[in-house]
């Protein structure tokens, strides 16, 4: 079975440059460590709300620690909204 995680959150007003890059070089890290090919989307009509998707995840243990440990290296909760944190919510096939 695999699964697919869908990671959403607000990116703070003035650092969508940044957060850009950071995770673009997430979504490749995760790739090189675990060959999960992540994408990055924004809601329409809301440019602060992202999201990314990792799907046909075969091994979700492994895949959580690369992706935690991506976002922690990556400072990736400088870029959030104040008093958002990162939402993963996860489906399974």
């Amino acid at each position: 079975m695999a699964t697919s995680f869908y990671v959403y959150y607000r990116v703070a007003p003035g650092t969508q440059a940044l957060a850009r890059q950071r995770v673009l070089a997430l979504l490749e890290q995760v790739r090189s460590q675990s060959g999960v090919c992540g994408r990055l989307l924004r809601k329409r009509g809301e440019v602060d709300l992202w999201m990314e998707v990792y799907e046909s995840v075969s091994d979700d243990a492994r895949f959580e620690a690369v992706l935690s440990a991506g976002v922690r290296d990556l400072s990736l909760d400088e870029v959030l909204l104040h008093g958002w944190t990162r939402r993963v919510e996860c489906f399974e096939d």
